[in-house]
Protein backbone atom coordinates (compact mmCIF):
# COMPACT_ATOMS: atom_id res chain seq x y z
CA UNK A 1 0.00 0.00 0.00
CA UNK A 2 2.63 2.22 0.89
CA UNK A 3 4.10 1.63 -2.66
CA UNK A 4 0.90 2.85 -4.55
CA UNK A 5 0.03 6.45 -2.44
CA UNK A 6 3.62 7.34 -3.82
CA UNK A 7 2.94 6.94 -7.61
CA UNK A 8 -0.62 8.00 -7.49
CA UNK A 9 0.52 11.80 -7.77
CA UNK A 10 3.03 10.93 -10.60
CA UNK A 11 -0.15 9.63 -12.31
CA UNK A 12 -2.65 12.27 -11.23
CA UNK A 13 0.12 14.83 -12.80
CA UNK A 14 0.43 13.44 -16.04
CA UNK A 15 -2.64 13.02 -16.51
CA UNK A 16 -3.25 16.18 -15.79
CA UNK A 17 -0.86 17.33 -18.63
CA UNK A 18 -2.08 14.87 -21.09
CA UNK A 19 -6.09 16.30 -20.95
CA UNK A 20 -4.37 20.21 -20.84
CA UNK A 21 -2.81 19.34 -24.05
CA UNK A 22 -5.65 18.31 -25.94
CA UNK A 23 -7.72 20.65 -24.85
CA UNK A 24 -5.08 23.34 -26.67
CA UNK A 25 -6.16 24.10 -30.12
CA UNK A 26 -4.55 26.15 -32.47
CA UNK A 27 -6.79 29.27 -33.75
CA UNK A 28 -9.30 28.84 -35.98
CA UNK A 29 -8.67 31.23 -38.85
CA UNK A 30 -11.62 32.05 -41.41
CA UNK A 31 -11.27 30.60 -45.09
CA UNK A 32 -12.58 33.73 -46.20
CA UNK A 33 -11.58 36.59 -47.81
CA UNK A 34 -11.14 40.45 -47.73
CA UNK A 35 -13.77 43.35 -48.28
CA UNK A 36 -12.66 46.88 -49.39
CA UNK A 37 -14.11 50.25 -48.76
CA UNK A 38 -12.92 51.03 -52.38
CA UNK A 39 -11.33 49.21 -55.46
CA UNK A 40 -9.67 52.27 -56.59
CA UNK A 41 -7.80 55.14 -54.20
CA UNK A 42 -8.35 57.68 -56.99
CA UNK A 43 -6.38 61.49 -56.18
CA UNK A 44 -8.00 64.15 -57.92
CA UNK A 45 -4.81 66.59 -59.91
CA UNK A 46 -1.94 66.66 -57.59
CA UNK A 47 1.16 69.31 -58.55
CA UNK A 48 4.40 67.53 -59.31
CA UNK A 49 6.70 68.22 -56.39
CA UNK A 50 3.98 68.60 -54.11
CA UNK A 51 2.63 65.84 -51.65
CA UNK A 52 -1.26 65.27 -51.80
CA UNK A 53 -3.57 65.13 -49.20
CA UNK A 54 -4.05 61.69 -47.26
CA UNK A 55 -6.93 59.50 -48.65
CA UNK A 56 -8.16 56.25 -46.47
CA UNK A 57 -9.05 53.27 -47.60
CA UNK A 58 -11.07 50.21 -45.04
CA UNK A 59 -10.25 46.63 -45.22
CA UNK A 60 -13.06 44.36 -43.52
CA UNK A 61 -13.03 40.76 -42.67
CA UNK A 62 -16.80 40.30 -42.51
CA UNK A 63 -16.34 36.79 -41.21
CA UNK A 64 -17.47 35.56 -37.84
CA UNK A 65 -12.99 34.25 -37.06
CA UNK A 66 -10.72 36.11 -37.60
CA UNK A 67 -8.79 36.31 -40.96
CA UNK A 68 -5.04 35.91 -41.43
CA UNK A 69 -3.94 38.06 -44.09
CA UNK A 70 -0.52 36.76 -45.27
CA UNK A 71 0.89 39.95 -47.28
CA UNK A 72 0.23 43.45 -48.10
CA UNK A 73 2.64 44.44 -50.87
CA UNK A 74 3.19 47.45 -52.93
CA UNK A 75 3.92 46.83 -55.90
CA UNK A 76 6.07 49.57 -56.60
CA UNK A 77 8.16 49.30 -53.77
CA UNK A 78 10.75 52.00 -52.78
CA UNK A 79 10.48 53.58 -56.38
CA UNK A 80 6.75 54.27 -56.12
CA UNK A 81 5.56 57.41 -55.82
CA UNK A 82 2.91 56.14 -53.03
CA UNK A 83 3.27 55.80 -49.78
CA UNK A 84 1.28 53.55 -47.62
CA UNK A 85 0.80 53.45 -43.46
CA UNK A 86 -1.46 50.18 -42.41
CA UNK A 87 -2.58 49.91 -39.20
CA UNK A 88 0.20 52.89 -37.89
CA UNK A 89 2.85 51.11 -39.64
CA UNK A 90 4.81 52.72 -42.77
CA UNK A 91 6.50 50.77 -45.47
CA UNK A 92 5.77 48.75 -48.47
CA UNK A 93 4.98 45.03 -47.50
CA UNK A 94 3.27 43.60 -44.64
CA UNK A 95 3.07 40.28 -43.34
CA UNK A 96 0.51 38.11 -40.99
CA UNK A 97 -1.67 40.59 -40.08
CA UNK A 98 -4.57 39.50 -38.12
CA UNK A 99 -7.84 40.93 -38.68
CA UNK A 100 -10.67 39.89 -35.80
CA UNK A 101 -13.75 38.59 -36.36
CA UNK A 102 -16.17 41.03 -38.07
CA UNK A 103 -13.22 44.01 -37.80
CA UNK A 104 -11.82 45.95 -39.85
CA UNK A 105 -8.50 48.11 -40.41
CA UNK A 106 -7.25 51.24 -41.80
CA UNK A 107 -4.67 52.12 -44.66
CA UNK A 108 -3.19 55.58 -45.25
CA UNK A 109 -2.28 56.56 -49.00
CA UNK A 110 0.02 59.90 -50.11
CA UNK A 111 1.43 60.57 -53.19
CA UNK A 112 4.16 62.79 -54.24
CA UNK A 113 4.74 63.24 -58.44
CA UNK A 114 8.00 63.85 -59.94
CA UNK A 115 8.02 66.34 -62.94
CA UNK A 116 7.33 64.67 -66.46
CA UNK A 117 8.19 67.49 -68.51
CA UNK A 118 4.57 67.35 -70.13
CA UNK A 119 1.94 70.40 -70.42
CA UNK A 120 -1.30 68.42 -70.50
CA UNK A 121 -2.46 66.18 -67.45
CA UNK A 122 -1.33 62.36 -66.85
CA UNK A 123 -2.21 59.68 -64.21
CA UNK A 124 0.16 57.78 -62.70
CA UNK A 125 -0.93 54.37 -61.08
CA UNK A 126 0.25 51.31 -58.77
CA UNK A 127 -1.41 48.77 -56.86
CA UNK A 128 -1.70 46.87 -53.53
CA UNK A 129 -1.55 43.29 -53.30
CA UNK A 130 -2.85 41.49 -50.46
CA UNK A 131 -3.02 37.41 -50.26
CA UNK A 132 -5.47 35.47 -48.60
CA UNK A 133 -5.93 32.24 -47.60
CA UNK A 134 -3.93 31.55 -50.68
CA UNK A 135 -6.05 33.93 -52.70
CA UNK A 136 -4.52 37.44 -54.36
CA UNK A 137 -6.67 40.43 -54.23
CA UNK A 138 -5.94 44.06 -55.33
CA UNK A 139 -6.59 47.95 -55.01
CA UNK A 140 -5.44 50.26 -57.91
CA UNK A 141 -3.69 53.17 -56.80
CA UNK A 142 -4.60 56.23 -59.81
CA UNK A 143 -3.36 59.83 -59.01
CA UNK A 144 -3.96 62.84 -61.93
CA UNK A 145 -0.53 64.74 -61.86
CA UNK A 146 -0.27 68.25 -62.93
CA UNK A 147 3.11 69.86 -64.26
CA UNK A 148 3.39 73.69 -63.31
CA UNK A 149 5.69 76.61 -62.72
CA UNK A 150 6.87 76.90 -59.66
CA UNK A 151 7.93 80.14 -57.54
CA UNK A 152 9.71 79.99 -54.37
CA UNK A 153 10.93 83.07 -52.86
CA UNK A 154 11.57 84.19 -56.77
CA UNK A 155 12.14 87.70 -58.61
CA UNK A 156 8.94 88.18 -61.26
CA UNK A 157 8.80 90.57 -64.00
CA UNK A 158 7.48 90.43 -67.96
CA UNK A 159 4.50 88.07 -68.82
CA UNK A 160 3.89 84.62 -67.06
CA UNK A 161 3.13 82.04 -69.63
CA UNK A 162 -0.33 80.75 -68.97
CA UNK A 163 0.43 77.17 -70.36
CA UNK A 164 0.20 75.03 -67.69
CA UNK A 165 0.07 76.50 -63.69
CA UNK A 166 1.51 78.27 -61.52
CA UNK A 167 2.31 77.19 -57.73
CA UNK A 168 3.83 79.90 -55.38
CA UNK A 169 5.64 78.52 -52.11
CA UNK A 170 6.28 81.41 -49.37
CA UNK A 171 6.27 84.20 -51.40
CA UNK A 172 6.60 85.61 -55.38
CA UNK A 173 7.85 89.04 -55.79
CA UNK A 174 7.28 91.62 -57.92
CA UNK A 175 9.98 94.05 -56.57
CA UNK A 176 10.15 97.81 -56.65
CA UNK A 177 9.59 99.12 -60.46
CA UNK A 178 8.90 95.91 -61.81
CA UNK A 179 5.98 94.66 -63.51
CA UNK A 180 4.22 91.38 -63.85
CA UNK A 181 1.55 90.47 -66.28
CA UNK A 182 -0.55 87.60 -65.64
CA UNK A 183 -2.73 86.70 -69.00
CA UNK A 184 -5.99 85.39 -69.32
CA UNK A 185 -6.35 82.19 -68.53
CA UNK A 186 -3.75 81.29 -65.99
CA UNK A 187 -3.89 79.86 -62.60
CA UNK A 188 -2.28 80.96 -60.10
CA UNK A 189 -2.53 78.31 -56.87
CA UNK A 190 -0.74 79.48 -53.61
CA UNK A 191 0.66 76.48 -51.36
CA UNK A 192 -0.09 76.85 -47.00
CA UNK A 193 0.94 80.77 -46.12
CA UNK A 194 1.95 81.90 -49.53
CA UNK A 195 1.84 85.16 -50.58
CA UNK A 196 1.92 86.87 -54.33
CA UNK A 197 4.04 90.15 -53.17
CA UNK A 198 3.36 93.00 -54.99
CA UNK A 199 6.45 95.55 -52.95
CA UNK A 200 6.45 98.99 -54.72
CA UNK A 201 5.97 97.56 -58.21
CA UNK A 202 2.99 96.71 -60.52
CA UNK A 203 0.70 93.93 -60.93
CA UNK A 204 -1.87 93.69 -64.19
CA UNK A 205 -3.85 91.31 -64.01
CA UNK A 206 -5.37 90.56 -68.13
CA UNK A 207 -8.11 88.43 -67.62
CA UNK A 208 -11.52 87.66 -69.73
CA UNK A 209 -15.13 86.69 -69.54
CA UNK A 210 -14.60 84.21 -71.26
CA UNK A 211 -10.73 83.21 -69.71
CA UNK A 212 -10.56 84.28 -66.23
CA UNK A 213 -7.30 84.68 -64.19
CA UNK A 214 -7.83 82.28 -61.09
CA UNK A 215 -6.27 82.50 -57.58
CA UNK A 216 -6.65 79.77 -54.85
CA UNK A 217 -4.99 77.29 -53.05
CA UNK A 218 -2.65 74.63 -54.15
CA UNK A 219 -4.74 71.19 -53.06
CA UNK A 220 -7.58 70.48 -55.89
CA UNK A 221 -9.07 67.36 -53.77
CA UNK A 222 -12.71 68.26 -53.95
CA UNK A 223 -12.63 68.11 -50.01
CA UNK A 224 -10.84 71.61 -49.96
CA UNK A 225 -13.01 72.80 -52.57
CA UNK A 226 -14.39 75.32 -49.75
CA UNK A 227 -11.71 75.36 -47.14
CA UNK A 228 -10.78 79.26 -46.35
CA UNK A 229 -7.07 80.25 -45.68
CA UNK A 230 -5.32 77.84 -47.69
CA UNK A 231 -2.58 80.69 -48.55
CA UNK A 232 -2.61 84.31 -47.73
CA UNK A 233 -3.66 86.31 -50.69
CA UNK A 234 -2.24 89.06 -53.22
CA UNK A 235 -0.42 91.54 -51.06
CA UNK A 236 0.16 95.52 -52.30
CA UNK A 237 2.97 96.84 -50.88
CA UNK A 238 3.24 100.66 -51.33
CA UNK A 239 2.76 99.12 -55.04
CA UNK A 240 2.83 101.80 -57.89
CA UNK A 241 -0.85 101.33 -59.99
CA UNK A 242 -2.01 97.91 -60.22
CA UNK A 243 -5.12 96.05 -61.67
CA UNK A 244 -6.93 93.08 -61.66
CA UNK A 245 -9.64 92.52 -63.97
CA UNK A 246 -11.61 89.24 -64.70
CA UNK A 247 -10.52 86.91 -62.22
CA UNK A 248 -11.55 84.68 -58.90
CA UNK A 249 -9.91 84.87 -55.96
CA UNK A 250 -10.87 82.32 -53.34
CA UNK A 251 -10.13 80.28 -50.29
CA UNK A 252 -7.07 82.31 -48.86
CA UNK A 253 -6.87 84.40 -45.15
CA UNK A 254 -7.13 88.00 -47.49
CA UNK A 255 -8.04 88.17 -50.95
CA UNK A 256 -7.00 91.23 -51.53
CA UNK A 257 -4.25 93.16 -49.02
CA UNK A 258 -2.96 97.02 -49.97
CA UNK A 259 -0.60 98.20 -47.75
CA UNK A 260 -0.15 101.65 -48.33
CA UNK A 261 0.34 103.52 -51.88
CA UNK A 262 3.20 104.80 -53.59
CA UNK A 263 3.68 108.50 -53.63
CA UNK A 264 4.44 108.90 -57.43
CA UNK A 265 0.48 107.37 -57.77
CA UNK A 266 -2.00 109.83 -59.45
CA UNK A 267 -4.56 107.12 -59.65
CA UNK A 268 -5.33 104.34 -57.16
CA UNK A 269 -2.92 102.19 -55.89
CA UNK A 270 -5.24 99.19 -56.95
CA UNK A 271 -7.94 98.98 -59.45
CA UNK A 272 -10.22 95.81 -59.15
CA UNK A 273 -13.29 95.19 -62.04
CA UNK A 274 -15.22 92.27 -63.01
CA UNK A 275 -13.63 90.46 -60.21
CA UNK A 276 -15.28 87.39 -57.51
CA UNK A 277 -13.66 87.83 -54.32
CA UNK A 278 -14.43 84.78 -52.12
CA UNK A 279 -14.38 82.39 -49.28
CA UNK A 280 -11.24 84.28 -47.45
CA UNK A 281 -10.56 83.20 -43.55
CA UNK A 282 -10.73 87.12 -42.60
CA UNK A 283 -11.18 89.79 -45.17
CA UNK A 284 -12.40 89.78 -49.12
CA UNK A 285 -10.23 92.84 -49.33
CA UNK A 286 -8.29 94.55 -46.69
CA UNK A 287 -7.21 98.42 -47.44
CA UNK A 288 -4.47 99.17 -44.34
CA UNK A 289 -2.61 102.45 -43.76
CA UNK A 290 -3.10 104.82 -47.14
CA UNK A 291 -3.88 102.64 -50.17
CA UNK A 292 -6.18 104.28 -52.31
CA UNK A 293 -8.84 101.23 -54.09
CA UNK A 294 -11.16 101.44 -57.21
CA UNK A 295 -13.84 98.72 -58.06
CA UNK A 296 -16.35 98.06 -60.23
CA UNK A 297 -18.33 94.96 -61.18
CA UNK A 298 -17.05 93.19 -57.46
CA UNK A 299 -18.74 90.33 -55.91
CA UNK A 300 -17.06 90.04 -52.43
CA UNK A 301 -18.63 87.59 -50.64
CA UNK A 302 -18.67 84.62 -48.08
CA UNK A 303 -15.17 85.71 -46.29
CA UNK A 304 -14.95 84.91 -42.89
CA UNK A 305 -14.61 88.58 -41.04
CA UNK A 306 -15.20 91.58 -43.07
CA UNK A 307 -15.75 91.66 -46.70
CA UNK A 308 -14.43 95.22 -47.31
CA UNK A 309 -11.84 95.83 -44.36
CA UNK A 310 -10.38 99.75 -44.04
CA UNK A 311 -7.90 100.25 -41.23
CA UNK A 312 -5.96 103.23 -40.54
CA UNK A 313 -6.94 105.44 -43.25
CA UNK A 314 -7.22 105.51 -47.01
CA UNK A 315 -9.65 106.04 -49.45
CA UNK A 316 -11.98 103.41 -51.74
CA UNK A 317 -14.42 104.18 -54.58
CA UNK A 318 -16.68 101.11 -55.36
CA UNK A 319 -19.44 101.19 -57.84
CA UNK A 320 -22.06 98.56 -59.31
CA UNK A 321 -21.00 96.03 -56.85
CA UNK A 322 -22.01 94.15 -53.90
CA UNK A 323 -20.36 94.02 -50.42
CA UNK A 324 -22.07 90.86 -48.64
CA UNK A 325 -21.30 89.64 -45.18
CA UNK A 326 -22.88 85.50 -45.71
CA UNK A 327 -20.47 83.37 -44.28
CA UNK A 328 -18.74 85.53 -42.07
CA UNK A 329 -18.15 84.46 -38.07
CA UNK A 330 -20.87 86.07 -35.99
CA UNK A 331 -22.87 88.32 -38.23
CA UNK A 332 -20.30 90.81 -38.94
CA UNK A 333 -20.93 93.71 -41.15
CA UNK A 334 -19.92 93.63 -44.59
CA UNK A 335 -18.11 96.77 -44.33
CA UNK A 336 -15.62 98.01 -41.63
CA UNK A 337 -14.39 101.58 -41.42
CA UNK A 338 -11.61 102.03 -38.68
CA UNK A 339 -9.39 105.14 -39.60
CA UNK A 340 -6.73 104.09 -36.27
CA UNK A 341 -4.72 101.65 -35.53
CA UNK A 342 -2.33 100.73 -32.15
CA UNK A 343 0.31 98.88 -33.70
CA UNK A 344 3.48 96.87 -31.56
CA UNK A 345 5.04 100.39 -30.47
CA UNK A 346 2.05 101.62 -28.30
CA UNK A 347 1.73 104.70 -30.78
CA UNK A 348 -2.20 104.69 -32.01
CA UNK A 349 -1.79 105.63 -35.77
CA UNK A 350 -4.63 107.70 -37.00
CA UNK A 351 -5.28 108.17 -40.43
CA UNK A 352 -7.84 110.08 -43.25
CA UNK A 353 -10.41 108.56 -44.86
CA UNK A 354 -10.10 111.00 -47.94
CA UNK A 355 -12.28 109.45 -50.31
CA UNK A 356 -15.47 107.03 -48.66
CA UNK A 357 -17.18 105.70 -51.92
CA UNK A 358 -20.14 103.63 -52.77
CA UNK A 359 -22.55 103.64 -55.24
CA UNK A 360 -25.23 101.84 -57.18
CA UNK A 361 -23.92 98.98 -55.01
CA UNK A 362 -25.58 95.87 -52.97
CA UNK A 363 -24.03 96.11 -48.67
CA UNK A 364 -25.98 93.43 -47.26
CA UNK A 365 -26.14 89.91 -45.33
CA UNK A 366 -27.31 87.98 -42.38
CA UNK A 367 -26.69 90.65 -39.57
CA UNK A 368 -28.42 93.78 -38.51
CA UNK A 369 -25.84 95.85 -39.33
CA UNK A 370 -23.81 95.66 -42.73
CA UNK A 371 -21.80 99.15 -42.08
CA UNK A 372 -19.40 99.59 -39.20
CA UNK A 373 -17.70 103.06 -38.42
CA UNK A 374 -15.11 103.72 -35.47
CA UNK A 375 -13.41 106.33 -36.35
CA UNK A 376 -11.05 109.02 -34.45
CA UNK A 377 -11.44 112.69 -35.93
CA UNK A 378 -9.16 114.63 -33.21
CA UNK A 379 -11.60 118.13 -33.24
CA UNK A 380 -11.39 117.79 -37.01
CA UNK A 381 -8.19 117.37 -37.86
CA UNK A 382 -8.88 114.53 -39.22
CA UNK A 383 -11.15 114.17 -42.41
CA UNK A 384 -13.77 110.95 -42.77
CA UNK A 385 -15.42 111.22 -46.15
CA UNK A 386 -18.89 109.45 -46.44
CA UNK A 387 -20.74 109.06 -50.01
CA UNK A 388 -23.05 106.57 -50.17
CA UNK A 389 -25.59 107.38 -53.21
CA UNK A 390 -27.99 105.04 -54.26
CA UNK A 391 -27.25 101.77 -52.64
CA UNK A 392 -28.87 99.04 -51.61
CA UNK A 393 -28.13 98.36 -47.67
CA UNK A 394 -29.24 96.89 -44.55
CA UNK A 395 -28.60 98.71 -41.26
CA UNK A 396 -31.35 98.15 -38.58
CA UNK A 397 -30.66 101.96 -37.42
CA UNK A 398 -30.29 104.46 -40.51
CA UNK A 399 -27.81 106.39 -40.36
CA UNK A 400 -28.79 110.79 -40.84
CA UNK A 401 -24.62 111.97 -41.78
CA UNK A 402 -25.65 113.69 -44.84
CA UNK A 403 -23.36 111.42 -47.12
CA UNK A 404 -26.02 108.88 -47.19
CA UNK A 405 -28.31 109.88 -50.30
CA UNK A 406 -30.86 108.18 -52.15
CA UNK A 407 -30.27 104.85 -50.48
CA UNK A 408 -33.11 102.18 -49.76
CA UNK A 409 -32.39 100.60 -46.57
CA UNK A 410 -33.54 96.89 -45.04
CA UNK A 411 -35.51 95.94 -48.77
CA UNK A 412 -34.25 92.37 -49.79
CA UNK A 413 -32.11 92.69 -52.92
CA UNK A 414 -33.82 89.28 -53.66
CA UNK A 415 -30.66 86.89 -54.12
CA UNK A 416 -31.62 84.29 -56.67
CA UNK A 417 -30.49 81.67 -53.97
CA UNK A 418 -28.48 82.37 -50.62
CA UNK A 419 -28.08 78.80 -49.77
CA UNK A 420 -26.31 77.79 -52.93
CA UNK A 421 -24.51 80.97 -53.07
CA UNK A 422 -26.01 82.41 -56.22
CA UNK A 423 -26.00 86.16 -55.36
CA UNK A 424 -27.77 87.12 -58.72
CA UNK A 425 -30.75 89.57 -58.10
CA UNK A 426 -33.99 87.87 -59.25
CA UNK A 427 -36.21 89.87 -62.58
CA UNK A 428 -38.68 91.50 -59.69
CA UNK A 429 -35.75 92.54 -57.38
CA UNK A 430 -36.08 96.98 -56.77
CA UNK A 431 -32.24 96.68 -57.70
CA UNK A 432 -33.66 95.88 -61.23
CA UNK A 433 -33.03 99.93 -63.16
CA UNK A 434 -32.83 101.61 -60.14
CA UNK A 435 -29.14 102.62 -60.55
CA UNK A 436 -28.00 106.64 -61.08
CA UNK A 437 -26.34 106.82 -64.80
CA UNK A 438 -24.15 109.55 -62.64
CA UNK A 439 -21.71 106.73 -61.62
CA UNK A 440 -21.87 104.39 -64.60
CA UNK A 441 -18.98 101.99 -64.57
CA UNK A 442 -15.75 102.69 -66.36
CA UNK A 443 -15.73 99.19 -68.20
CA UNK A 444 -18.90 99.48 -69.83
CA UNK A 445 -20.12 96.42 -68.65
CA UNK A 446 -21.31 94.03 -65.55
CA UNK A 447 -19.24 91.51 -63.90
CA UNK A 448 -20.06 88.79 -66.55
CA UNK A 449 -18.81 91.02 -69.58
CA UNK A 450 -22.47 92.31 -70.11
CA UNK A 451 -22.57 95.57 -71.94
CA UNK A 452 -24.36 98.18 -69.65
CA UNK A 453 -26.94 99.90 -71.57
CA UNK A 454 -29.94 102.28 -70.87
CA UNK A 455 -31.52 102.19 -67.43
CA UNK A 456 -29.12 100.06 -65.30
CA UNK A 457 -29.42 97.56 -62.70
CA UNK A 458 -27.70 98.34 -59.05
CA UNK A 459 -24.98 95.65 -58.21
CA UNK A 460 -22.62 93.93 -60.08
CA UNK A 461 -24.98 92.10 -62.63
CA UNK A 462 -27.07 93.73 -65.61
CA UNK A 463 -30.27 91.47 -66.04
CA UNK A 464 -31.72 91.60 -69.29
Amino acid sequence: MKKILYILPFILLAWTASYLTSCKKDILFSKDNLSFSADTVLFDTVFTTIGSTTQRLKIYNTSGQPVKVNSVVLVGGESSPYRINLDGLSGTTFNDIIIPADDSLFMFVEVTLGENGFLDPFIIEDVVEFETNGKMQSVQLAAWGQDAYFHYKDLNEGVWPNDKPHVIYDFALIDSAKTLKIQAGTNVHLHKGAILFVNKGTLEVDGTFDNKVVFEGDRLEAFYEDVKGQYYGIYFNQARESYIKHAIIKNGTAGVHVFGNDPSNSGYTVTLSETEISNHASYGIFNYSGGMVYGENLNVYDNGIYAYFLLEGGGHNFRHSQFLSYGSEGNQPAVAIKNYFTREDNITYIGDVNEGSFYNSIIYGGGDFQIGYDTITNNGAVSIDIDYNTNFIKQLTVPTNSGFIDNVWNTDPLFESIIDKEYIIKSNSLCKDAANPLFFPISGVDILGKPRAGVLDIGPYELD
